[in-house]
């Protein structure tokens, strides 16, 4: 497809936009140390902006920054300064008085013209008038206010106070009404009277008229004062459940909500949580730390309701009749496995939403099974009896994922366009995380978007007849910004630099507010223009104009940093044993030793070959460490990555260390082939997940890797957490299979080369209790090779230099002597 780029029409005016410094070719290399590398960023690589928002006049931007080296980040702002917007101010602190009066930054809550917004601050709620910046408060309370929305008419207000009740204010006269009358625990019942009392109280009132006659007028006074009272929203008690997201319908008939047997944090109710020792205290005692459930732990099913305002009745949403709600997951079925089950057990799932159009007639609800294999995009009908009809069904056998298409407890990337009867949505449907939509009417359905790329944002413009996103379509490792007419068709670019381009677009859309990196820079701000003189033809084509370049407003790494030649490494492609391509980082030394280091990233659903300033930038430059003592150092997107779609996703499916070492193992042979590294002096690291397959390296492939620093690392996933775990594995008591031959400590006798595990011990998503359970286990079977490296002070990221210090001197002696 064919890509368009837009002129940026500002004009530089200050030193802060000068081209980045390099460095000097005459000064000798600085050389890079380990105490160097990991000392306080801030004072060594220094602070990258973030959290860049528009002033609702898109006149001036704001952002946190910290190029002073402070204890932390501080308000800053660049302003337009002329008359035609296209000069920027120089960076500067927004002054205490000034930051407290900001409006917060914005959310969704605009009015349908865009000309007023709502906000919250502090706990009370205001709005803003967007042409003239006048702010009115509405609120002024001890009580907490939230979520504000505008009423289907836009004369009121809609919002939370306590986290519970839904309240409404009228903007013109400022009445305060109470929407929902939501109790916490159960309804106290009258008490009742035995057969005895019944008895006597009966005989009473027929043996003594007086008592009968008092009876009637109080009963008649009750009826009157009955009826004289002004309507109430009718009590509503939640017993022992938890409310999550009442909303009411843009005609305010009706209140819908969910509730569920959950703690506040939304685990179930009756969930065993573990423990975590803190040792190093103030008080001086060792303490605990409540922490996460495990993987298999009970789940908390919820029900979706129907408050009908006007009925003054409450009605439950039935799933029953959903389309496979009662098919049983593939892994779980009997013989050949093609047929689903037809048991009339339904599977738990979670309602989100719902999304209303804006005329308020048509309203959709995301439904999502609670084993993640299943995601229904359903019409809600609530007239009568509440009814679901199926738009669209996205089923997985592995689970169900991919940018914008939501969780649990989100409905994903979605909203309606501006005929109020078609909604777009993000799914995985063709492989990749694309656009589609779906009249909601008649269930029409069409792709805007395809190709073996992923759409990574969207956000719908306020006319409703652009799409702004954001793609890896030029390169798996690099992200941009186009905007695309809803009806699809070609996407024109917005955004040139080489890199990641994460975009924060002004209220009136013509300015581009860029936090942009390269593979050896670190993230910076940017600004750049839509052009004004973009044009959408009738039949979607889009008048090309010239690309400028966008103006740098801030300048953050320190003259020290500046001065080191930072590599940017090789993006290759190695094959692998299966046919598939893995996309890796390469940094090869000027005179190489023979030595490798393979580097695993975390997180599993992460990318880290890209061209971007990576999040392991610790990391980056300790390659460059190693590249400067001969090392040659690769970094892989091994199986699971994030970036590449659906099947290399789910390529871990009930498998971990599967496909994803294999891809490792044929990195390290790769290695051997064709850049000149010694077979046997390759060794091995990461952290989390990466810890994992270190771990699966030394136990499973012994003879691939001499030596491995696994830090942090997972050692049974058993003991992980249930929402990322249960996505791969299922859960232990029903696939004890996938944990077994998922977790290194069933492989742990294995162990040839030499072995550091590096973990904190106050962990609380990576238990410590998995390095413990590890050593123990390594222990019996009297291996000699391997040591453990405990941080008492530090949690599942470590932030003390020290630490870090510590940490990466013990990973290069592992190295150094072993490789």
């Amino acid at each position: 497809m064919k890509q368009t780029a837009l002129v940026f029409g500002l004009i530089a005016t200050h030193a802060f936009a000068q081209p980045t410094p390099k460095p000097n070719a005459t000064q000798p290399k600085p050389q890079l140390t380990v105490e160097l590398i990991m000392q306080d960023p801030k004072n060594w690589v220094g602070t990258s902006p973030s959290n860049p928002f528009w002033s609702d006049d898109s006149k001036t931007l704001y952002f946190n920054w910290n190029p002073d080296k402070a204890t932390s980040d501080s308000l800053y702002k660049v302003t337009f300064t002329d008359a035609k917007n296209r000069t920027l101010s120089q960076p500067v602190k927004v002054n205490p008085a000034e930051r407290r009066a900001l409006p917060t930054a914005h959310v969704a809550a605009y009015n349908r013209a865009h000309t007023q917004r709502l906000f919250e601050r502090q706990g009370d709620l205001f709005l803003i008038d967007v042409a003239s910046g006048k702010i009115r408060q509405l609120t002024n309370t001890v009580e907490t206010e939230t979520d504000p929305v505008f009423s289907g008419d836009e004369q009121s207000v809609v919002f939370r106070r306590s986290g519970s009740n839904l309240f409404m204010i009228q903007l013109r006269t400022g009445e305060l009404t109470q929407l929902t009358d939501f109790r916490p625990g159960a309804k106290k019942a009258d008490p009742k009277l035995t057969d005895e009392e019944k008895f006597l109280k009966t005989d009473q009132l027929r043996l003594s008229s007086v008592l009968s006659e008092r009876k009637a007028k109080k009963d008649e006074a009750d009826r009157i004062s009955k009826a004289d009272r002004p309507k109430r929203p009718k009590e509503i008690y939640l017993d022992d459940k938890h409310l999550t997201n009442p909303q009411r319908s843009p005609d305010g008939r009706f209140i819908t909500y969910r509730l569920a047997k959950t703690d506040a944090s939304g685990r179930a109710a009756n969930a065993k949580r573990a423990q975590v020792p803190n040792y190093v205290t103030e008080s001086g005692y060792t303490e605990e730390i409540p922490a996460r459930t495990k993987v298999g732990a009970p789940m908390a099913a919820s029900e979706f309701y129907v408050y009908d305002v006007v009925n003054d009745t409450v009605r439950t949403v039935s799933t029953k009749t959903i389309p496979g709600i009662n098919d049983k997951p593939a892994y779980l079925r009997t013989g050949a496995g093609s047929k689903p089950d037809t048991s009339k057990t339904s599977r738990a799932v979670v309602i989100n939403g719902p999304v209303w159009s804006d005329d308020g007639k048509l309203g959709v609800v995301v439904v999502r099974s609670l084993d993640n294999k299943d995601r229904w995009i359903m019409r809600l009908d609530l007239d009568a009896e509440p009814k679901l009809t199926l738009l669209d069904r996205q089923h997985d056998d592995a689970w169900i994922g991919g940018p914008g298409i939501g969780s649990t407890n989100s409905p994903g990337n979605m909203n309606f366009l501006a005929d109020n009867q078609t909604l777009w949505y993000q799914s995985e449907a063709d492989g990749y995380s694309h656009i589609y939509t779906v009249n909601v009417r008649t269930g029409q359905k069409n792709q805007l978007t395809s190709g073996k790329f992923e759409v990574q944002q969207v956000q719908l413009s306020k006319d409703k007849r652009y799409f702004f996103l954001q793609t890896n379509e030029v390169h798996p490792g690099e992200q941009h910004f186009y905007r695309m007419a809803v009806s699809g068709g070609e996407r024109v670019r917005l955004t040139t630099m080489t890199g990641a381009s994460d975009v924060t677009l002004s209220p009136d859309e013509t300015r581009l507010a860029i936090r942009y990196s390269s593979s050896t820079r670190p993230w910076e701000l940017y600004v750049a223009s839509v052009n004004p003189q973009l044009l959408l033809a009738s039949r979607g084509s889009i008048a090309q104009s010239a690309p400028m370049a966008p103006v740098q407003v801030t300048r953050s790494p320190t003259e020290a940093f500046n001065a080191y030649p930072w590599r940017e490494p090789s993006l290759v492609t190695i094959p692998a044993r299966d046919g598939q391509t893995i996309y890796a980082r390469l940094y090869k030394p000027e005179r190489g030793t023979g030595k490798a280091i393979v580097f695993v990233h975390g997180a599993g659903y992460l990318q880290n070959a890209h061209k971007w300033w990576s999040q392991y930038y610790r990391e980056y430059m300790f390659h460059n460490l190693l590249v400067d003592r001969g090392y040659t150092v690769l970094d892989i997107d091994y199986r699971a990555s994030a970036g590449y779609g659906r099947d290399w996703r789910t390529g871990i499916y009930r498998h971990m260390g599967g496909k994803d070492l294999d891809d490792h193992v044929d990195a390290a042979r790769w290695l051997a082939q064709t850049q000149g590294v010694d077979a046997n002096r390759i060794g091995i690291y990461g952290g989390s997940y990466g810890g994992f397959i270190t771990l699966m390296a030394m136990f499973t492939t012994p003879d691939v890797f001499k030596a491995g620093a696994a830090l942090r690392p997972v050692t049974d996933w058993a003991a992980y957490n249930h929402p990322y775990t249960a996505n791969i594995l299922n859960e232990p008591q029903t696939d004890s299979l996938a944990y077994r031959r998922s977790s290194p400590i069933n492989f742990a006798e294995g162990l040839k080369g030499h072995l550091l595990i590096c973990h904190g011990m106050v962990d609380v998503n990576v238990h410590f209790q998995d390095a413990v359970r590890l050593a123990q286990r390594l222990i019996e079977l009297r291996k000699e090779n391997w040591e453990l490296a405990p941080y008492p002070v530090e949690d599942h990221g470590f932030v003390e230099p020290t630490s870090w210090m510590d940490e990466y001197k013990r990973i290069l002696k592992l190295f150094e002597e072993r490789l």
